[in-house]
């Protein structure tokens, strides 16, 4: 990999960073936000569900943008606005006595801007390198970013409640303002990099024609990567919500806790995104592999409370999840050529943002009827990512989507 692709590699890996940031540094702070905003549990998770929930709606759209304008034209004003969303839930927050519903109104605006930068993310990394093993390189440093943005969430969003609850709002629109230096002016996109120049309607065909003749393999992945993100969040804002209300424990010393699975994530999406290689069978067996071992560690906790063997199962978890991304990433990266590669990824994106939306709510609902019925549920769906993982990830070395817009074309 050449130094400049390194160097805009490492400068893109700011926006899942910030992105995580932004959404992921809340969950420590959701219970005192209860208490300030005197609202129930359920209503708290909505402060994650709204960001992801509207970034579930726009991210194809961002996706067929950056197809057709350039992804850079879509990246650097959707980071100012995920920052403009930041800025309108600190102000609420600050000089409202209620500031509740224009909080979830700011949460909306950082959910528009998150849907026009990270899923842009994964097609650009493809479009910047030349080589399939650079890509899965590259991919591997935006995972590692997406997930050293979870382990530092939890740490630094409880050090910023400590001092003022709503300063991790305050610290949004800062960071959206680093990455958009970062990008502007250190990421070059490549000079051959052409645009997608077809209309809508054609677009559309493609994506239908491209879902029907590879969907077994896509919309699983598409499934497994949101199983992986509810999972994740669901545990996480669990975790948070029975450290501090059954042992008392908040502040920094919950957001260290928390950080530990994370860590642990981060470390195994690091590793496996620098060993990943090539070989696409092997991707499918590491996500097999990710999945059957998150699958066991959630069953492990259906007939017990114990806090150790939770934190235990999230750690076990944490690996297989981590395994799992990079290679779902590199295998729908490496699976579609350039000129639909940003509005595929992009699907792909929006199903991890349904996990994220589905996850803390659902596991307030589920955990009102009981525990056993929220980890019974839990792994289920997690067996059933285990299932799509062994018997219908088969994916073909390269979707030819050039000669499908020629079909289309003549067809039209």
């Amino acid at each position: 990999m050449k130094k400049t692709e390194k160097w805009g590699i490492l400068s893109l890996s700011s926006i899942p960073l910030v992105m995580t940031l932004g959404n992921s540094m809340l969950i420590p702070v959701l219970p005192v936000m209860e208490k300030e905003l005197d609202i129930s549990p359920f209503q708290s998770s909505l402060i994650i569900t709204s960001y992801s929930i509207v970034a579930i709606v726009l991210i194809p759209i961002a996706g067929f943008l950056s197809d057709k304008i350039g992804r850079k034209k879509v990246i650097i004003p959707s980071l100012i606005l995920a920052g403009i969303g930041g800025l309108i839930s600190a102000f609420a927050a600050w000089k409202l006595s209620h500031p509740y519903i224009l909080i979830l109104i700011g949460r909306l605006f950082q959910g528009i801007g998150a849907a026009g930068a990270a899923p842009i993310v994964l097609p650009l990394v493809g479009d910047m390198c030349k080589s399939e093993k650079d890509v899965n390189t590259g991919l591997g440093l935006i995972e590692t970013s997406n997930t050293l943005g979870k382990v530092l969430s939890p740490i630094l969003g409880a050090l910023l409640a400590s001092f003022l609850w709503y300063l991790p709002f305050v610290s949004i629109p800062i960071f959206c303002l680093i990455s958009v230096i970062l990008i502007q002016f250190i990421v070059k996109t490549p000079k051959d990099n052409e645009v997608d120049t077809s209309s809508f309607s054609l677009f559309l065909k493609k994506i239908k024609r491209i879902l029907v003749t590879e969907g077994r393999w896509l919309i699983s992945i598409f499934i497994i990567g949101g199983i992986c993100m509810y999972i994740l969040f669901g545990m996480l804002f669990y975790l948070s919500s029975i450290l501090e209300d059954s042992y008392g424990i908040d502040g920094v010393k919950k957001g260290l806790i928390l950080a530990i699975p994370l860590g642990v994530l981060c470390l195994a999406s690091y590793i496996t995104g620098k060993k990943l290689g090539e070989n696409k069978n092997t991707m499918k067996w590491i996500i097999f592999l990710g999945i059957i071992s998150t699958t066991v560690s959630v069953l492990g906790i259906t007939y017990t409370k114990n806090i150790y063997i939770l934190i235990t199962a999230l750690i076990i978890s944490g690996i297989g999840i981590g395994i799992s991304l990079p290679s779902l990433d590199a295998l729908i990266t490496n699976g579609i050529e350039k000129d639909q590669r940003g509005t595929i990824t992009s699907i792909y994106s929006s199903a991890r943002f349904i996990g994220v939306a589905l996850g803390p709510p659902t596991f307030v609902i589920l955990l009102e009827i009981s525990h056993k019925a929220l980890f019974i549920t839990v792994t289920c769906i997690s067996a059933f990512a285990t299932i799509l993982a062994l018997f219908f990830i088969k994916p073909p070395k390269k979707i030819k989507t050039d000669s499908l817009f020629q079909k289309l074309k003549w067809e039209k």
